[in-house]
């Protein structure tokens, strides 16, 4: 098993995202080399959307929890699920930055180099939610494009089935008790250096590095 392969098959360990009992978040390592995605997501863009974006993320989610010691430790994914017991005075810096930070984690495994095809029960999911793929990728960049501003597109399940949601800025699926599958980054600063305002372009790029292996480990982890 190669190095990009040992990398993408923990999915439930990567979304933890650093967080052990009593211990700071921290921003994951990518699993693959910056400029692995060329020509459809360049290096630059990697370093900045990776290294500065989804850092800043990390460190003020840390900032706002060191202000409450009994949040010390849990998992971000709980923390999201759950903002309605969040203090007040750091719900707004959780759900902001702690949404950035699990939204990043989870879309660095959604992309990889030279991805397969789904396969096993996604491919069936696909098969029995849209037909055929290449109707839920048109679906699926018809939902990034719907997107006002900065937010996402998202690939849930519900009871195994596929849907196609949206959210805006770094809110997640999480939030309204839903199970993202994946989700594509539709903020500029994902697309900017290299396609400007054509976030069409961007789309469509992306759709040939999403890492489907992946994409199928979770979806079966999620209750596909």
């Amino acid at each position: 098993m190669n190095r990009r392969k040992i990398l993408h098959c923990t999915a439930a360990a990567f979304l933890a995202a650093g967080k052990l009992p009593g211990a700071e978040a921290t921003l994951p390592k990518l699993p693959y080399a910056v400029d692995a995605l060329e020509p459809f997501v360049d290096a630059r863009t990697m370093e900045i959307h990776h290294g500065k974006h989804h850092q800043a993320y990390v460190d003020n989610l840390n900032k706002a929890l060191a202000t409450q010691p009994a949040l010390a430790g849990k998992p971000v994914e709980e923390l999201l699920k759950n903002l309605s017991a969040v203090p007040d005075s750091i719900r707004g810096a959780v759900r902001n930055n702690g949404g950035g930070h699990w939204n990043h984690s989870l879309f660095w495994q959604t992309l990889g180099p030279n991805p397969a095809a789904p396969k096993g029960k996604l491919a069936a999911a696909i098969a029995k939610a849209f037909g055929r793929q290449a109707a839920f990728e048109d679906k699926l960049r018809a939902a990034g494009l719907s997107v006002f501003g900065s937010g996402w597109v998202w690939v849930t399940t519900r009871n195994g089935l596929l849907t196609i949601e949206t959210s805006p800025n770094q809110d997640s699926p999480l939030m309204s008790g839903l199970t993202p599958v994946f989700g594509i980054d539709v903020w500029v600063h994902a697309y900017y250096l290299k396609y400007q305002n054509r976030r069409a372009d961007y789309l469509a790029a992306v759709m040939k590095v999403i890492h489907w292996d992946f994409v199928s480990r979770r979806y079966e982890e999620v209750g596909g």
